[in-house]
């Protein structure tokens, strides 16, 4: 899924990453291949999607977690129809939270509810780099 049709190279063109000014260090993040979660420090608990309040126990009181980039596949469906074909997914991350991304280098007859994945970092055509996952080695 290689999405560099256009000369954009980084987020801060990119309109979707930059809708919403709390998320920059996510995306600052991104752009260096590290993948950032919001973790409440009452309750302790990491939370996706990164926003300023958490949504487990409505506190404001959160911060950045450097995750570990490390999951399972929680499920996923190949899309065949598309152009290019790909495979969406929810991975559960070693962390807790769930996350919407994509499997990419993978066949799908090798991909398994709760197989091992690991982050990796594509970069959209609109700039920004977004996570996705292949199976672990």
């Amino acid at each position: 899924m290689d999405n560099l049709d256009n000369k954009t190279t980084d987020f801060l063109a990119d309109a979707y990453a930059n809708a919403y000014p709390e998320t920059r260090p996510f995306w600052e993040a991104a752009e260096k291949d590290e993948l950032l979660l919001k973790t409440c420090h009452d309750c302790n608990k990491p939370h996706w999607y990164p926003r300023m309040i958490c949504p487990l126990c409505g506190s404001a009181n959160t911060g950045w977690l450097n995750a570990s980039g490390q999951g399972t596949l929680y499920a996923f469906s190949h899309i065949e129809k598309a152009d290019p074909p790909y495979t969406l997914a929810y991975v559960q991350l070693n962390e807790g939270p769930i996350i919407m991304s994509n499997i990419i280098d993978t066949e799908v007859s090798q991909l398994k509810i709760g197989v091992p994945v690991t982050v990796t970092f594509q970069r959209m055509k609109e700039g920004r780099k977004m996570p996705v996952f292949r199976l672990s080695e």
